[in-house]
């Protein structure tokens, strides 16, 4: 159960451990919200404990993780501030689209349906997992060098390696899957309700240098709601990469983030 204040629930994304949002839950907490950051399912407590069972989150798949905190969400007292990083952005996306949730924010989310721009680098980014169409049904892990490109390739060789040392994890490859076929399946599970009117506001982030998603993706998420009255803004960091949540300037995310949050008297 969430304490006093609104709550904030944090949706991280593939590759990334429950734990790196540490930093922005305290950060939350002491602007008076009430945060708390759930892993995917069945996924290990810590960093080391998910990186000793990998099978534990093998071929999980999107509507699998939207189901999951859904339900913690339908255990909080009060309804909550979704914030989502990758495909935790696209999951924040889906659950705002289906009526749940306060409000929602999709930091570099994940290419929902419909988005058409497919960049190289996002491409070479997502090949540790697509390469390979058997990992579909498996967890990947992401070796130091392809963390560097996807994640952190805005920062210095020194800052991605401890972020990909404190941080990373094995990750189901499923969702991968899901979004790349998604334009090519007719009840793709990356399908997220843009056109909804009665749904909490809405603020898409993107890192101008993301090479994981692009921010030409995340201008054709934006468009994506064109039709929806209710209220949807983009944000973009210049010369920010994918890292943008956990890197050294994290606090300049999470401030914009608190900012709008008080735009929206929420």
């Amino acid at each position: 159960m969430a304490g006093p204040g609104t709550p904030v629930v944090f949706i991280h994304g593939l590759w990334l451990h429950a734990t790196s949002w540490t930093p922005w839950a305290d950060h939350f907490r002491g602007a008076g919200y009430a945060p708390v950051a759930p892993g995917w399912p069945h996924e290990p407590e810590t960093v080391e404990l998910a990186r000793a069972n990998p099978d534990a989150v093998a071929d999980i798949g999107i509507d699998d993780a939207t189901e999951h905190f859904a339900s913690i969400v339908a255990g909080l007292e009060r309804p909550p501030v979704l914030i989502g990083h990758s495909f935790g952005g696209l999951i924040t996306e889906k659950l705002l689209g289906q009526g749940i949730g306060l409000a929602g924010v999709a930091i570099d989310p994940a290419q929902i349906k419909g988005v058409l721009p497919l960049p190289l680098a996002q491409l070479r980014a997502g090949l540790p997992a697509l390469g390979n169409p058997a990992n579909l049904h498996r967890a990947v892990s992401l070796t130091e060098k392809e963390f560097r490109f996807g994640f952190g390739n805005a920062l210095t060789d020194e800052e991605s390696a401890e972020l990909y040392r404190r941080w990373t994890i094995p990750s189901p490859a499923r969702p991968l899957f899901q979004a790349a076929a998604a334009n090519f399946v007719l009840h793709s599970q990356a399908a997220v309700d843009t056109h909804r009117a009665d749904r909490g506001p809405l603020l898409l982030i993107s890192g101008t240098a993301d090479h994981t998603v692009p921010d030409v993706v995340t201008r054709s998420t934006f468009k994506q709601y064109r039709d929806s009255t209710a209220v949807t803004e983009l944000k973009q960091f210049e010369g920010r990469g994918h890292s943008l949540t956990i890197d050294g300037g994290w606090r300049e995310v999470a401030d914009a983030v608190l900012a709008w949050l008080r735009e929206q008297g929420i």
